[in-house]
């Protein structure tokens, strides 16, 4: 029904726009007696051999939402409901901003394929953490940024602010040093500013009681050289995973005409055209590094056969954005499904 029917009415709205009104409407939806459950018998499946458990935490399922689509944790417990086994909210960073101007969404359905400028457009984590004080027992990641304004030699306060603001509230932390839309952000990836980053965070993970797992998303456009860089710096700061991989730069092989992507412009490209790239940079994080730390895989996930190529290339737990935009919600119950006839 979301394919024939739900999915051209959404078309029709500017990208943006059907994103609030989707998660508007599902929000209304649920507040309705009965509604939850209705929603979980339908889009979830509960399987004990579903479970997987990383770095202390229970997830019921290895499916995610990934970050980017609740960005100040509104509609987490909604996304919940759809089946997913945890959800990732942010990016978040210190102080609310704005974002990039509009139109910084835009589809690109030849590819089933998304290019997003939005720039860290967010509340700010102080009020992100207002809604996360009554998520219970559900699993929430936190992405944490630097603001648009923060000077890349003072982005390690921006981090340090997040991530003691969110401790309390989120179950593990993921440092976004990949997205291409907030200006010389990628320059943190490189070795040195990057292992002094994750070197500070997980020293002030260290102060705490309770530890809490810090992983890394990285771009897709990573070289094997700056992937081996990146392996080292993981192991050596101590920090627990790593996300591959979030938006990449590259407009290669597109079916997509050349004119209109020349006029959408800059931006982070997800959806099908990731794939291979993403399941690349898994296989090689997993098998050059000795799978010396867990990897969560993301990007391209379209069908339940996609999850599973991820899987085999060594994820540990998948997350899907662009797949659930252009596949709907029955895609986590398709992919849930398909891992337990492995």
């Amino acid at each position: 029904m979301y394919k024939a029917l739900i999915k051209p009415l959404l078309f029709l709205l500017p990208p943006e726009r059907a994103h609030y009104f989707t998660t508007d409407l599902l929000r209304f939806l649920l507040k309705v007696p009965g509604m939850k459950s209705f929603f979980q018998s339908i889009f979830s499946v509960r399987d004990q051999r579903l479970e997987k458990e990383l770095w202390g935490i229970e997830f019921p399922n290895p499916v995610g939402l990934a970050a980017g689509f609740d960005k100040d944790a509104k509609f987490y417990k909604e996304m919940a409901a759809l089946g997913f086994g945890f959800v990732e909210i942010g990016t978040l960073t210190p102080k609310a901003q704005a974002g990039n101007p509009k139109p910084r969404l835009f589809r690109l359905p030849e590819d089933e394929a998304l290019i997003n400028r939005m720039g860290f457009n967010n509340g700010g984590v102080d009020d992100a953490v207002l809604r996360l004080k009554s998520k219970g027992n559900l699993i929430v990641g936190g992405n944490i940024g630097k603001n648009k304004v923060t000077p890349n030699e003072e982005a390690v306060n921006d981090y340090t602010y997040s991530f003691h603001a969110l401790f309390p509230y989120v179950d593990y932390f993921v440092v976004n040093v990949s997205s291409p839309n907030t200006p010389n952000l990628r320059a943190l990836q490189e070795k040195e500013p990057l292992k002094e980053l994750l070197g500070i965070l997980k020293k002030e993970s260290q102060t705490k009681k309770e530890q809490k797992p810090i992983l890394l998303k990285i771009a897709p456009d990573l070289s094997n050289e700056q992937l081996d860089d990146i392996i080292e710096i993981v192991v050596e700061s101590g920090i627990e995973g790593v996300i591959a991989t979030n938006t990449t730069i590259s407009r290669l092989e597109l079916n997509t005409s050349e004119s209109k992507v020349e006029k959408i412009g800059a931006g982070g490209l997800s959806g099908k055209p990731v794939k291979s790239r993403s399941t690349e940079v898994i296989r090689y994080l997993v098998q050059k590094s000795g799978k010396a730390f867990p990897v969560i895989g993301v990007g391209g996930i379209h069908s339940a056969e996609d999850a599973i190529e991820k899987l085999n290339a060594g994820a540990e737990l998948i997350q899907v954005y662009s797949g659930f935009i252009y596949e709907g919600p029955t895609l986590v119950k398709r992919i849930n499904k398909a891992i337990l006839s492995r």
